[in-house]
């Protein structure tokens, strides 16, 4: 490993001494921005492009989708391991692995759209889509992702800033997802000769290419704009990966947050993946993906106003829990009136953003209370590691969602030849609203039965670290 260079981190300390404001507010956001202008257009789009312009069964797609998440769980780790083990530098430990990645990552994402190979065997399709998201997800993307996570610790040691940075995230993907989610699809649908509206493969690609290339943009402006102020552990200070993990996972708040993010990552993309099925099959409306997911963040946007200084008053995990008693009201709901109007559904749908948006927008502070709940029980402090096996939880759930959109359009016997079958659309219909509400009452039990820190807890051991370092 490279020694710390002793005029580099002078240049640290000195660069540490700039207060925590609104530059550290824009420049977090800007990360979660990069980051998903390539991470939601493959979950918006990547299955819808596979199954419909590549002609590969959805049960086949959402299974190489789930396998290649599980390859994360080396990455993963590993890149957490680099990252807590890496010295530090001028601009600190973590914001420079940002930059190193920028690059790879965006000319990864867009290798995985190629409507030119359309006409290749099958054999040869299935391997690029594998490899592509591979070398996307498993291999760039965590290379950016683990250490822009990690950051937040770096960037403050005070819980009402770290809450701010986690809103603050969360709105940088919502700009992102009105990017995305909003433009995207009245740019990618086209309306073929029998009026269905249907993907473009031309435009899917040139799409992400536009992405790509302002992702790269965006992380050097989180690059430039970051500053980390709160030296980590030392590398000579940190425990084996094996020595992580038995720490880790007999600590009950880890475990909590694990769970919950896994359910709550299967809830959130099974609902984004089949918003690309309900409204352009079900409904026959492209435009109203543009305008649910509009409004959809429009609703994160205007919570992310109040949600701080409410999570403050009743606490993130009390918070979380009744967002979710929300999401899966509104759901049950939508199941049993079986709507045929595409405005009654969208108020559905923001109904349940509202419970997933309480949870968004604050798990990304709660990671960070379970790291000091870790280091008030264990004494040790690995922010890289923690995030990062955490990380690969998300991604499990990502591939469990991935793999049970994949069967459930399977189940309803959906093809492209049967894509508009009205048995077809109906099982859409369903799928989309049920077993989402099921997801959220497992989030809601999960939050209030397993993971225990409560308002109470979080503000304990933020006192018990406080006093330690006061020592």
């Amino acid at each position: 490993m490279r020694k710390e260079n002793p005029a580099d981190i002078a240049i640290f300390e000195e660069n540490a001494k700039r207060p925590f404001g609104m530059r550290d507010k824009i420049g977090y956001a800007a990360g979660d921005f990069a980051n998903d202008l390539t991470f939601v257009i493959a979950a918006l789009f990547m299955m819808k492009f596979y199954t419909d312009i590549m002609g590969v069964s959805a049960a086949l797609v959402g299974t190489l989708m789930m396998v290649a998440k599980v390859v994360d769980a080396f990455t993963d780790v590993a890149m957490g391991q680099v990252v807590d083990r890496s010295p530090y530098t001028a601009k600190g430990k973590f914001a420079p692995w940002i930059r190193r990645f920028a690059g790879p990552v965006a000319v990864a994402s867009l290798l995985i759209f190629a409507p030119y190979f359309a006409d290749m065997p099958m054999g040869f399709k299935v391997f690029w889509m594998f490899f592509t998201y591979i070398l996307w997800g498993s291999v760039c993307y965590t290379g950016v992702n683990i250490p822009y996570g990690s950051m937040a610790s770096a960037m403050s040691d005070k819980p009402e800033e770290r809450t701010m940075l986690s809103n603050w995230r969360t709105i940088g993907a919502t700009v992102a997802q009105i990017v995305i989610a909003v433009i995207l699809p009245m740019v990618v649908y086209t309306t073929d000769a029998e009026g269905h509206k249907v993907l473009g493969g031309t435009q899917t690609m040139i799409a992400s290419a536009v992405c790509s290339v302002l992702a790269v943009v965006v992380y050097m402006i989180c690059y430039h704009l970051t500053t980390e102020r709160v030296k980590m552990q030392s590398a000579e200070g940190q425990k084996n990966v094996f020595e992580l993990f038995k720490v880790l996972f007999t600590n009950r708040a880890f475990v909590g947050i694990v769970i919950s993010a896994l359910i709550f990552l299967m809830v959130q993309m099974t609902l984004s993946g089949m918003n690309n099925y309900i409204y352009p099959n079900y409904f026959n409306s492209a435009a109203a993906i543009s305008v649910s997911s509009l409004l959809a963040c429009v609703v994160v946007l205007v919570l992310s106003t109040f949600v701080t200084k409410l999570s403050d008053k009743i606490g993130k995990k009390e918070l979380s829990a009744a967002g979710a008693f929300i999401g899966a009201a509104a759901l049950f709901v939508g199941y049993i009136v079986h709507t045929k109007s595409v405005v009654v559904f969208i108020c559905i749908y923001l109904f349940a953003y509202i419970g997933l948006a309480f949870f968004n927008l604050m798990c990304w502070a709660m990671i960070i209370d379970v790291i000091d709940d870790i280091e008030v029980k264990k004494g040790i402090r690995s922010d890289g590691t923690v995030y990062s096996v955490y990380s690969f939880a998300r991604k499990l759930g990502q591939a469990a969602a991935n793999g049970l959109t994949g069967l459930l359009l399977t189940i309803v016997g959906y093809s492209s030849a049967t894509a508009f079958d009205e048995d077809v659309v109906n099982g859409i219909y369903n799928v989309t609203t049920l077993f989402p509400a099921i997801g959220f009452v497992l989030l809601a039990c999960s939050l209030l039965f397993l993971y225990p820190l409560s308002k109470k807890k979080v503000l304990s051991n933020v006192a018990e670290l406080t006093a330690r370092k006061a020592k």
